[in-house]
């Protein structure tokens, strides 16, 4: 081996090897920095480094097979030794080499623990409790090349002397928004994305890179009396040019006719293709009352801004507006949509609030049998309760057929495959929605939260950090979770407490940390916690519970207690739980014996006989699943 190992030396084919990977690196590094500069695809840098590969053998078999001289290349057995020009110049090559070598792993390293630095998870608290993330977004994923036919309808500005007319400047662009989103050929960010921006003065340039648009559409409205004024202007995000700007004039009874001319300039200055009735007509307000739309107007700013304590009367507005005209079925839908929520944001009954859903969507549906939105807040509604799984499923389909393009349906219908066991169809409705609405809170909450219970922190520390920061608080109990793997439990338990005491509103503080305790700690720990959960319950009296309940003792590890609060106990949700039970975490809870006995207990096999099998089970006859 010995002797080889020499003879390998001296006719310089570890040398060779050596230059050849220095050389090899080199030229892999100027191909990285260079082809792109020339729009060079993929592929060309692709094959150079598997040219590069092929190349290295043949290049130690030349080594081996033939020496350089000062008169050329020659075979090794013809040359004598003082003719070779590498041995002469061995030792400076080989340091040459040596340098070489060391430079290429001095770098590789770098940008190893660079990147790696770059793209760490990290929480830090903030001195408010608040937790600050470290990772940058772009390991979310690499943007899109932008779509020219593409566009951002920000809010209008309130110009009138009212200031309490901003739900009107408000519902004029989103009005003109929803008008352009059903147009196949444009793509429009959604409405919560698009109305972040408002009050930020942020430029344009950054708003058309965050939403991925080519264009903007920003204006004003003033409303006086009866009298409005409508400017608009869309603007080209990547330089600020101006494609177009108008300003129209009329009364509050033309204020339909001022948004259909503003949306038809639109689509005509980005050349978008109009099918059928969109060429005569976009803007479909639903309505030719010009109160009851200011009414529906202002009810709708209250359900966007899931203004609570509000609740009460955009619900009365909607009422008054279905009074001033019985035929409008966009607001008997918005009703709909607003019982949906209610017993989420408040302590509402839950039957009640779906009974109401049912009669105003019923109501809308029978004006338009086409309204989405009903039937999307009729989907939602059905889902929580056990034994109109396969209906709520309808509707859904239902919903996505009319209008596959709508965020919140798409995200509700996420929730809803969540909950019945279809993991990845759920997952792809969630990022559905995040496409159309990149800032959309809770599906951001939703997405990061998918990351996290698949083990992925990289990606879901950015998501919920910014569920945060728009404002969805509950958000703040999974970065708890994310700072506790960072070894901080400090941060955890204040991250908890923020993230949990607004909505479990029948816990105490005290109750709180010992869950925290429980969920993060030792058996005894989980033992304590679990006590004082049936504590909580037996506050709650016989049939209700907290929504959160059963996923607290299903992470506790109380398993059966978890499952029988779910089976024997009405919440105003399940969501959270249901979907914990198909998780990786939840093969155990699939695993009991009990389980079965759930699954007919909400109908989920007469969903899936018609849906098919979810994610994790498997079909032995009808009605009949074993899941993993």
């Amino acid at each position: 081996m010995s002797s080889f190992i020499s003879e390998l030396r001296r006719r310089n084919v570890i040398r060779m090897a050596g230059l050849y990977l220095v050389g090899a690196w080199l030229i892999v590094q100027v191909a990285g920095t260079v082809l792109p500069m020339f729009g060079a695809p993929d592929w060309v840098a692709r094959s150079a480094v598997i040219l590069l590969a092929i190349g290295f053998v043949p290049a130690l078999i030349v080594a081996w097979l033939f020496e350089l001289t000062p008169e050329g290349i020659k075979r090794d057995a013809e040359v004598q030794p003082e003719q070779s020009i590498a041995r002469r110049t061995g030792k400076r090559m080989d340091r040459i080499i040596v340098v070489g070598l060391i430079a290429v792993v001095a770098m590789l390293a770098t940008e190893r623990v660079w990147f790696a630095h770059q793209n760490a998870p990290a929480i830090i608290a903030a001195d408010d409790g608040v937790a600050t993330s470290t990772t940058t977004a772009a390991v979310l994923q690499t943007p899109a090349p932008v779509n020219p036919k593409s566009i951002a309808v920000l809010a209008f500005t309130n110009m009138s002397a009212d200031k309490e007319n901003e739900y009107f400047s408000d519902g004029i662009s989103e009005e003109i928004l929803n008008a352009l989103s059903k147009l196949d050929d444009l793509k429009v960010a959604g409405r919560t994305s698009s109305f972040f921006f408002k009050g930020k003065n942020e430029n344009l340039t950054t708003i058309g890179a965050t939403l991925g648009v080519a264009n903007v559409l920003e204006g004003s409205v003033r409303k006086q009396g009866e009298k409005v004024r409508i400017t608009a202007q869309l603007i080209r995000a990547q330089d600020g040019f101006h494609l177009w700007s108008e300003t129209y004039d009329g009364d509050l009874i033309d204020v339909f006719a001022l948004q259909e001319n503003i949306a038809q300039a639109i689509a005509g200055k980005l050349q978008v293709i109009l099918q059928g009735d969109q060429k005569t007509r976009l803007v479909q307000a639903g309505t030719t009352n010009p109160e009851a739309y200011q009414l529906y107007l202002q009810a709708s700013s209250i359900f966007n801004r899931r203004d609570r304590t509000r609740f009460p009367d955009a619900i009365a507005a909607l009422q008054h507006a279905v009074q001033l005209d019985p035929s409008y079925a966009r607001a008997f839908a918005r009703l709909a949509s607003m019982y949906v929520v209610l017993p989420s944001y408040t302590d509402a009954d839950p039957q009640q609030a779906h009974e109401q859903v049912m009669r105003f969507a019923a109501a809308a549906l029978a004006l338009d049998a086409d309204d989405a939105e009903a039937w999307a807040a009729r989907g939602a509604s059905l889902g929580k309760f056990r034994d109109t799984q396969v209906q709520s499923r309808d509707a859904f389909e239902e919903a996505k057929r009319i209008n596959p393009n709508d965020p919140n349906a798409s995200f509700w219908y996420g929730l809803n495959l969540l909950t019945t066991g279809y993991r990845r169809q759920g997952t792809a409705q969630i990022e559905h929605a995040l496409a159309l609405d990149p800032l959309l809170p809770n599906a951001s909450r939703w997405r990061g939260m998918l990351y996290l219970q698949d083990g992925d922190i990289v990606r879901a520390e950015p998501l919920l950090k910014r569920a945060y920061d728009l404002g969805i608080a509950n958000t703040a109990s999974a970065l708890s979770e994310i700072a506790m793997l960072h070894g901080d439990g400090e941060a955890s338990a204040r991250l908890w407490l923020t993230g949990t005491m607004g909505l479990d509103f029948n816990m105490s503080s005290d109750d709180l940390v010992a869950v925290h305790r429980g969920v993060f700690g030792d058996a005894a720990a989980k033992m304590a916690a679990v006590r004082t959960m049936q504590a909580v319950l037996a506050r709650s009296g016989p049939k209700r519970a907290l929504p959160t309940l059963a996923l607290y003792l299903f992470r506790l590890d109380a398993l059966k207690q978890g499952l029988t609060v779910l089976r024997e106990r009405e919440m105003g949700e399940r969501i959270d739980a249901m979907n914990w039970i198909w998780t990786r975490q939840g093969a155990a809870i699939r695993a009991l014996p009990e389980f079965k006995g759930f699954l007919t207990d909400f109908h989920l096999p007469e969903l899936w006989d018609k849906y098919g099998p979810p994610d994790q089970c498997k079909k032995n006859g009808p009605g009949n699943y074993s899941c993993d």
